[in-house]
């Protein structure tokens, strides 16, 4: 079968590139809210997300914050395809860190640190500003794309913004290990649990599953746990949040340990998402509910 998926993000990318960022981010919005309104099922699952988060939302505003996810998704790309040819100084200019003194304490430590985070706003901008102007090594674990070239594609893409790629799969948690162990902070996307088998959780008032991979490497290795999120702020700002360390320490056999962090994970994540809904970029279903339907 012919890769149209691939060149077609490919041109996205160098479009991006050559416009002025005003003009690139205009018509990120309208490819992103025309893409909203074609993807119905995407679409109808933006809904059943922002129902979960604030049930009492009116059917205009739950309209009009369901547009606005899909201009945030279509800005994250826009933004992601050009930050390999942008400066430190560009990226700083437009990055206001709120809590990353909290990160900064976690690596003097020795062990690492983990950003858990939700699929929400430009957590590339984040770590492009970690890597590029903090001078600090970030590790990221990205999921598996068909086409494979559209996976290679975007490795190479990231690995040119100063991160080491690990691939999600049956050797990402030998090469999370040695991240940490390197002092690395590790990038984890973690509101959806893609094999399914991680704990139960209530989660935005429902029970679901979510990954057990954060919780697990921090009680082994010792690293924080921090959970993280980038917000787009305005047109051409982005304010990140990292909030305090989760409590890691053993208090009990090592499964229950690992369901009770990853829990208090879900609740900093609920946290963080509540505080821009309209950026949770989570587009597939995460709830047996969602399954069900």
């Amino acid at each position: 079968m012919v890769d149209v998926v691939t060149p077609a993000y490919q041109l996205a990318a160098r479009v991006a590139r050559s416009l002025p960022p005003p003009a690139a981010a205009a018509g990120a919005r309208v490819l992103g809210r025309a893409a909203g309104h074609l993807a119905r099922q995407r679409r109808a699952q933006v809904r059943r997300n922002l129902l979960r988060i604030d049930p009492s939302l009116s059917e205009a505003r739950l309209r009009h914050l369901t547009n606005h996810t899909f201009e945030s998704y279509a800005r994250y790309f826009e933004e992601s395809f050009r930050l390999p040819g942008m400066t430190p100084v560009a990226i700083n200019a437009g990055f206001v860190p709120d809590g990353w003194e909290r990160l900064d304490r976690a690596l003097e430590q020795g062990n690492g640190a983990i950003m858990a985070m939700p699929h929400l706003g430009g957590w590339e901008w984040g770590g492009f500003w970690i890597t590029q102007v903090r001078q600090r090594r970030v590790t990221a674990v990205v999921e598996r794309l068909e086409p494979p070239a559209l996976f290679d594609w975007f490795v190479e893409l990231r690995q040119a913004l100063g991160f080491e790629v690990v691939a999600l799969g049956p050797e990402a948690g030998a090469a999370t290990v040695r991240a940490l162990k390197a002092n690395h902070t590790l990038a984890l996307l973690c509101d959806r649990d893609l094999a399914g088998t991680g704990p139960e959780v209530e989660f935005f008032g429902e029970r679901t599953t979510l990954p057990g991979g954060p919780a697990t490497l921090a009680l082994r290795t010792g690293a924080a746990l921090l959970p993280t999120a980038i917000y787009f702020d305005g047109p051409y700002s982005r304010r990140s949040v990292v909030l305090p360390p989760l409590d890691t320490t053993r208090q009990g056999k090592f499964r229950q340990d690992v369901q009770r962090v990853t829990q208090d994970l879900a609740h900093g994540l609920e946290d963080l998402i509540r505080r821009a809904p309209e950026q949770w970029h989570l587009l597939q279903p995460n709830w047996p509910s969602d399954h069900a339907r």
